[in-house]
């Protein structure tokens, strides 16, 4: 089991930027999927993006393809949400989510260790 923690969320404009971190600890991550999800209220959890640390190999979500990146350093032992050209819609709680496997999968469900969460409001 590892340990994560997010943060970097905030209240943006429209068009705005912001970065999310997840820093992660407990386990060698050589064998593991990162992931990134949101959910906004009233709504389910939802996937954005996912990382393979051995590769990074790498899939996103079709409605953040070209406006966000998702990364990781191995040296730091961090993971990175790096969006840009935000949206109203983008508006949610962020997680961090990791997994030990290899499959770049998108439910929730396939993700054993999550993070607590950091809010982004994209607002005027």
């Amino acid at each position: 089991q590892i340990q994560l923690i997010e943060s970097g969320g905030g209240l943006v404009q429209p068009g705005g930027s912001l970065r999310l971190s997840c820093a992660v600890s407990g386990d060698s991550l050589s064998m593991y999927i990162m992931g990134w999800f949101r959910q906004a209220p009233g709504k389910e959890r939802e996937f954005v993006a996912a990382i393979r640390w051995s590769d990074v190999g790498k899939r996103y979500v079709d409605s953040v393809m070209a406006r966000f990146t998702i990364s990781r350093d191995s040296t730091s032992n961090m993971m990175y949400l790096q969006m840009n050209n935000l949206k109203p819609e983008d508006t949610a709680v962020y997680y961090c989510a990791a997994d030990r496997s290899w499959g770049l999968v998108t439910s929730p469900l396939s993700y054993a260790d999550w993070g607590q969460g950091t809010r982004v409001t994209v607002s005027s």
